[in-house]
């Protein structure tokens, strides 16, 4: 049990992130999954988004999230975990978020909460997930620093992946 007797600030940084980004992939994952309309409706709103086959996506998109926030509760493969969230918000940065300006509060939500989310994920698969994780109790190598970065690229991949061969992006209607 020595390995947890010295904690520091960025281990404390690390675990904090975690429980943030697990906290709120937990709740989109939820909600899509068991809120309003449920994968039905998140899978229609995928479709009016340009991104099809909705029905597909929804599932990805939610069991996605659903997936990634045990991992990061428990500090688990920590920069896969963070890849997971950077995939996730990426598509939802590009295909929704970017056309309507910085701010969550304009019409449609801006960009700034997906952003953040994000650059945090980033963060963290470069701080790992610290000495309060199993990576850390099980001594797995290389989930920091620019391993956890370069692991954390296959959520960039796979945004790039999915937006390049399943999102149409909407028309806009000409302005009469």
């Amino acid at each position: 049990m020595t390995q947890y007797a010295s904690i520091h600030g960025v281990d404390y940084a690390s675990l904090f992130l975690r429980a943030g980004l697990g906290i709120t992939m937990l709740a989109h994952g939820y909600n899509h999954h068991f809120g309003g309309g449920k994968l039905p409706g998140t899978a229609r709103w995928f479709e009016s988004i340009g991104i099809t086959p909705g029905w597909l996506h929804a599932r990805l998109a939610t069991y996605t999230e659903l997936g990634v926030a045990p991992l990061l509760f428990l500090g688990l493969l920590t920069p896969l975990a963070a890849a997971g969230v950077i995939g996730v918000m990426l598509v939802a940065l590009i295909s929704n978020h970017l056309k309507n300006g910085f701010f969550i509060f304009r019409p449609g939500e801006g960009y700034e909460y997906v952003l953040f989310i994000t650059l945090t994920a980033f963060g963290l698969a470069a701080l790992g997930g610290g000495k309060a994780s199993l990576d850390n109790a099980f001594n797995i190598p290389h989930m920091y620093g620019g391993y956890g970065l370069l692991i954390s690229l296959l959520g960039v991949l796979g945004a790039a992946g999915l937006l390049l061969t399943c999102w149409t992006p909407p028309k806009k209607e000409p302005v009469a």
